[in-house]
């Protein structure tokens, strides 16, 4: 569902708990099941942002919108289908993740 307008390219972040944090660098995309405040700094350094759950009311849509940066919310399986540290191009306003060539 797309959630934050934009289109963003970077490497995916693939992000499952807090424990993961230190891993994220400015520009990678982060990939994450659902974000909640905890996760709010993570923004400041994502270039766009994938979540398996939630909807365009949901935490990370929200924040992306605030930081203006692209979000696409509720990709069943981002987690599974993309790879850490791939590129991948993501469409905030079409709600299109892809893996970049």
């Amino acid at each position: 569902m797309p959630s934050s307008p934009g289109r963003a390219r970077g490497p995916a972040r693939l992000v499952r708990s807090v424990d993961d944090f230190a891993r994220v660098r400015h520009g990678d995309v982060l990939v994450c099941r659902s974000t909640d405040p905890a996760w709010t700094p993570l923004f400041r350094l994502a270039a766009a942002v994938v979540t398996e759950t939630g909807g365009i009311l949901s935490h990370a849509a929200i924040v992306a919108r605030e930081y203006g940066i692209p979000a696409v919310v509720g990709a069943a399986r981002a987690l599974d289908r993309l790879t850490d540290d791939a590129p991948v191009v993501v469409d905030g306003t079409l709600g299109i993740v892809e893996q970049d060539e």
